[in-house]
């Protein structure tokens, strides 16, 4: 997630690059023929781009629009997994009765809550296309990662362990099935939010809309310098790139919103996330050894 300081022109312009080059020779080219050859002096009513210009921006603001959305989902999703993490826990050490100071019943309390550490964690890998099993070995047991191994979906097997293990508590007296149904619930929101996540990763923005607003915008700046050429002369020249930039900015900045989970500085920052997951959940469980807040990378938190 990109911070509100410290954004660096260069990350910025660098997502145009390029294109900036091409169209300043483009520009450059246009300028040159039109002082230099009669038969090359081109121009158009300025309000033909202008016309194109506003269409345009209406259909940049609408895709802009809608990538946020998908951005603001993938981050609500994200502050569920929080809440219900928390909530979890809570219930974990609040619920599970223990009258005596069992180390068995404080091995499962324990080894409950870290599990949930490790699903927050796989489920980060997971949505950004890295083996979910990557990092969270110091959260399981041996046991729990040779279960998880024959899974594609390793979120998804390490909810299936929290299951289990609700009905071996179940069945050992240490909670009642109306304990069991309302940690059960919690389990389930996080499936739900686990689904949700999936959801956006897997649901392509329409491919068609992205290119035939690239097309337009394209036809846009090839057309904007002979609209500028017979008023402004040579000055067209940072004039088109000037308006260019804008609007492939705006474009560049849909592209990178409507994928919240493609390991950019744009991303969801779940790997922070987690790392807040991690902390509170250790001092629920009174660890002393609690990871560090995560600092921000330069401009951006992932």
């Amino acid at each position: 997630m990109l911070l509100k300081e410290n954004i660096p022109l260069k990350y910025v312009f660098g997502k145009i690059r390029k294109e900036i080059i091409l169209i300043s020779a483009y520009s450059v080219c246009i300028a040159v023929m039109y002082d230099n050859f009669h038969f090359t002096r081109i121009s158009i009513p300025l309000s033909v781009p202008m016309i194109l210009g506003t269409v345009i921006s209406l259909l940049l603001a609408f895709r802009s629009s809608q990538a946020y959305d998908r951005w603001w989902e993938a981050r609500t999703l994200w502050g569920a997994v929080v809440n219900d993490s928390r909530t979890l826990a809570r219930q974990v050490v609040t619920l599970i009765h223990d009258p005596y100071g069992s180390d068995e019943i404080a091995q499962f309390k324990a080894r409950f809550i870290r599990r949930q550490m490790a699903w927050c964690h796989s489920l980060s890998g997971h949505l950004r296309r890295r083996d979910g099993r990557t990092g969270i070995e110091a959260y399981l047991t041996r046991k729990e990662l040779q279960y998880v191994t024959g899974y594609d979906n390793v979120p998804a097997a390490l909810l299936e362990l929290h299951g289990q293990d609700l009905n071996h508590a179940l069945q050992q007296g240490w909670i009642n099935e109306y304990q069991q149904v309302e940690l059960d619930k919690t389990i389930s929101r996080l499936c739900d939010s686990m689904g949700g996540c999936e959801r956006i990763k897997n649901t392509v923005f329409p491919a068609t809309y992205s290119l035939y607003i690239h097309i337009a915008l394209n036809f846009f700046i090839l057309l904007l310098p002979f609209g500028l050429i017979e008023y402004f002369g040579i000055i067209e020249v940072p004039l088109v790139v000037a308006i260019a930039a804008l609007f492939l900015l705006i474009e560049k900045m849909a592209i990178h919103l409507q994928d919240p989970f493609d390991n950019k500085p744009t991303d969801t920052p779940m790997d922070s996330i987690c790392r807040t997951i991690e902390r509170d959940l250790g001092q629920v469980m009174k660890d002393k050894n609690l990871p560090p807040v995560r600092a921000a990378e330069h401009f951006y938190v992932m």
